[in-house]
């Protein structure tokens, strides 16, 4: 799979060339000259056709063929579905099996339709996506009942965990390192987890709030030119600059100073243009719609896709994404003072586990009592474990996907009652993936960030004590 996010395209075998689809679309003119949109479309599910009408603006239309009410993980499409999708200039979907339908529409088009082009919007994520059983921190909880003396700490132990996978990629030894850190690719970034062990082997805390921070910096006379460096007091995160190399040294943080570092040897951190293999895992998670960050990446491969598709219209589509991506960037915004205002770092949610990616990136925890799949039931043990986990933490409102009902903007999952029930919780508050649409929120013509701002984030705030 191609990572550049700029080969989005697919026609036929192969990437689509810049001129091939130029005369597909209404003669150039049918634009915004007459008021009338350049080509029309379809994406696969709302949030794709959401982002798609945004950057399309005037020049090009979408439409969803999922009904309001329905999420688009699961759907089953009627009969006519490919024909219509034919009739339009445009398809936009996600090449992964949880939208099975539209993958085996993308094929038929390409191989059957010369005149509909196929943009895969997941085109250039393999890097950001995540393992469906990601457990990063098994075997690495932090020794919270331990009153660690930052004057007096000794490190017996430091690892280094891939934080897209989990899976331990370095570790320092005596005085010098084994291993690798992740490459980052241009464009994009690659996120460690550092675990660090006083001498008795207990894990020291990490987190912005908590005793001790990870940080990291370019080694003195090093290219500081490859990567920038930031850290979120659990985690570091490099940030790719350029093609190349630098060294850099991790640090243990206490009081805002260094008590600890890696100086006696260095490791090597490497930009490249593109990785070599996918990173995508085996069998991801792929609820990467949920993310404000990875969606940005989403409207971007949307926005080049219609570029090349009409590029007479190809500037409308960049200032649009931009216009977009900055409203995105302020959800973002939204979610980490949130997390940051929060009194506890779980929440309970009585659905299919659909929001990793936001749990991932803003470091708290959304317990489902099922996985990511929209049509598993609970077992005795998941619903004693979720109403464990609801009195161990004190949590007051239970979240629910709205569309897990059949009635989304009425009805609550029978979980929801269950828990109220069996715990001290006394609320609930709706929790959407963005997979779809209520007829209420249709009515007033919310979108994927008014389903974030007027609802999500809302509801975590409940759920996670930050009001």
């Amino acid at each position: 799979m191609n990572l550049s996010r700029r080969s989005v395209l697919k026609t036929g075998g192969g990437a689509l060339a810049g001129t091939a689809f130029a005369g597909c679309l209404n003669e150039p003119g049918n634009g915004s000259d007459d008021g009338n949109p350049s080509g029309t479309g379809y994406a696969a599910f709302f949030a794709l056709w959401d982002w798609a009408e945004h950057v399309g603006g005037d020049e090009m239309t979408f439409e969803n063929p999922v009904e309001v009410g329905q999420m688009g993980h699961g759907w089953e499409p009627p009969a006519d579905i490919q024909r219509n999708i034919a009739d339009s200039d445009v398809f936009i979907y996600f090449d992964t099996a949880e939208f099975s339908w539209a993958q085996n529409v993308a094929t038929d088009l390409e191989t059957d339709y010369d005149d509909v082009t196929v943009i895969d919007a997941m085109d250039g994520l393999e890097d950001q996506l995540l393992p469906i059983d990601r457990d990063a921190d098994d075997g690495r909880e932090p020794a919270t009942d331990y009153d660690f003396d930052s004057d007096t700490v000794s490190i017996g132990g430091f690892d280094v965990y891939d934080g897209q996978t989990g899976e331990e990629v370095a570790y320092w030894h005596g005085d010098h390192w084994h291993g690798d850190l992740p490459e980052v690719p241009l464009e994009g970034s690659a996120t460690v987890e550092g675990i660090f062990e006083d001498d008795e082997g207990r894990v020291l805390p990490l987190g912005e709030d908590e005793p001790f921070e990870i940080d990291a910096r370019i080694v003195d006379g090093a290219s500081e030119d490859v990567v920038e460096i930031e850290s979120h007091g659990d985690r570091i995160e490099f940030h790719a600059l350029e093609v190349g190399r630098t060294r850099v040294v991790f640090e243990l943080v206490a009081d805002g100073d260094p008590i600890w570092d890696t100086s006696n040897d260095n490791i090597t951190v490497e930009v490249v243009e593109e990785l070599e293999e996918s990173d995508a895992p085996e069998f991801y998670d792929p609820h990467v719609w949920v993310d404000p960050v990875i969606a940005q990446d989403v409207v971007e491969t949307i926005a080049d896709g219609l570029a090349e598709v009409d590029p007479d219209n190809a500037e409308t589509y960049e200032e649009n994404a931009a216009a977009y991506t900055d409203r995105l960037d302020d959800v973002d915004r939204q979610f980490e003072e949130l997390a940051d205002d929060a009194e506890r770092d779980v929440a309970v949610l009585a659905g299919h586990d659909s929001f990793q990616y936001i749990e991932h990136r803003y470091d708290f925890e959304i317990h489902t009592p099922v996985g990511i799949a929209p049509d598993a039931a609970e077992t005795e043990s998941d619903i004693s474990e979720a109403i464990e986990v609801v009195e161990e933490h004190d949590i007051e409102t239970i979240l629910y996907d709205p569309f897990e009902t059949p009635n989304p903007d009425e009805d609550v999952p029978q979980m929801v009652e269950l828990l109220l029930e069996n715990t001290s919780a006394e609320e609930y508050a709706p929790l959407t993936p963005a997979e779809g649409t209520t007829q209420e929120w249709s009515d007033q013509d919310w979108g994927w960030i008014e389903q974030m701002e007027e609802v999500n984030i809302p509801s975590l705030r409940n759920a996670l004590g930050a009001e």
